[in-house]
């Protein structure tokens, strides 16, 4: 099987573990109410997900370091099918929590594996290309998978949908098992060490760009629902439609940005998308009821945002190449928690100040990410002058 088709099939356990987390999200009624619960405890599990996936992911990661990675793709993708089973089987909503935090920790195994082997099976000069193939099934979920789990939770209960998940789980994992070749683990890196890499100036501010890049997207796309209802006075009846368009975009947005990347430039291809990003939701901002304008301006946005996706997750990989998995893994618990951020402050921001400008904090969080995409070319440029002269 050509590498090409590989990448293919990490794409498909991307878009399954994007699903797992995601669908919560289009369900939470209907878990609310089979569980008797209230929609805001609901929504813990989100939370609960997110912080159990960024906090766990850089222990397992490092503790597993050494593990060929085929073995360990499979390994924990075991362990997000069992999660997925036992939260079809288990009762009640504590057990559902415990099942919840099992899969997120599975789930950040299985995602920082998926794009290392992703970049180390690619052919020369296509590495991000092939990240932004596994990071477009990821962006997928959000297309596909969230309605698809809404009709068969409709159809047979949200429970199933945990069920389905579980099942193509394990077809992937034969798949997995059949055409993935074994390939050596990284160097491993004990926790100490791993955490060591966030006093290197260089790793921190790359980081940062994640942080603030993925944390002024969080912070308006959270609201967007009621803003463009509200502030855009977008028809409800569009709405799924502008949201659907939204995350087509998206795709189109991440497979583009990873092609750039190789052709232009880790550089160039992040600080046009994220000033694209900037300029679209300043633009969303000054839209008005123009229905034209808002769907221009929402396939704008979410290009632009989601091209920086790939080409971020190759500029850690290219920053520190020997530690790929432990720069992989942290940068997603960067993800998970910059989103987590995102949307706690953009929901300040509609409490205390109005619906109506978190498109405009938005977009100071993203100039932030481009300001420090910058300073770390600035710091490249200044560390490999220091190597010449030596």
């Amino acid at each position: 099987m050509k590498s090409t088709w590989k990448v293919y099939v990490l794409a498909l356990i991307s878009f399954l573990v994007g699903t797992s987390e995601y669908i919560i999200s289009g369900i939470l009624d209907r878990i609310a109410e089979t569980l008797g619960i209230s929609v805001a405890a609901a929504g813990q599990l989100i939370t609960v997900f997110s912080l159990a996936y960024a906090i766990g992911t850089p222990f397992l990661m490092a503790l597993t370091a050494k593990l060929d990675r085929r073995k360990l793709l499979l390994y924990s993708l075991g362990l997000f099918i069992a999660a997925n089973l036992l939260t079809f089987i288990l009762p009640g909503f504590g057990l559902f929590i415990a099942a919840r935090i099992i899969m997120a920790l599975g789930a950040g195994m299985v995602v920082v594996t998926a794009l290392s082997i992703a970049a180390k099976i690619a052919p020369p000069g296509k590495q991000a290309s092939s990240i932004a193939t596994v990071t477009m099934g990821f962006t997928a979920s959000l297309i596909i998978g969230v309605p698809l789990g809404r009709m068969v939770s409709t159809a047979f209960g949200w429970k199933a949908v945990f069920l389905a998940i579980a099942i193509v789980g394990v077809l992937a994992m034969l798949v997995i098992a059949a055409v993935i070749p074994r390939m050596q683990g990284d160097k491993p890196v004990p926790l100490i060490k791993q955490f060591a890499l966030l006093k290197k100036p260089q790793v921190l501010v790359a980081l940062a760009i994640t942080f603030f890049w993925l944390g002024g997207y969080s912070l308006a796309y959270t609201y967007i629902s009621p803003f463009l209802l509200e502030v855009t006075h977008l028809n409800d009846s569009l709405l799924s439609t502008a949201l659907f368009v939204f995350g087509i975009a998206s795709l189109v947005g991440s497979k583009v940005g990873g092609y750039s990347a190789d052709k232009r430039g880790i550089m160039f291809t992040l600080v046009s998308g994220m000033l694209l990003h900037v300029i679209s939701l300043i633009l969303l901002s000054l839209a008005g009821q123009s229905v034209i304008a808002v769907f221009a301006i929402l396939i704008l946005w979410s290009f632009a945002a989601w091209s920086s996706g790939p080409t971020q997750q190759f500029n850690l990989v290219s920053l520190v190449p020997e530690s790929s998995g432990v720069m992989l893994s942290l940068n997603q618990s960067t993800m998970q928690l910059s989103m987590a951020v995102g949307a706690g402050v953009g929901g300040l921001i509609v409490n205390h100040v109005s619906l109506a400008s978190i498109t405009w904090f938005g977009a100071l969080g993203v100039l932030i990410a481009i300001i420090a995409t910058f300073v770390l070319s600035g710091m490249a440029t200044r560390h490999s002058a220091v190597q010449s002269a030596d």
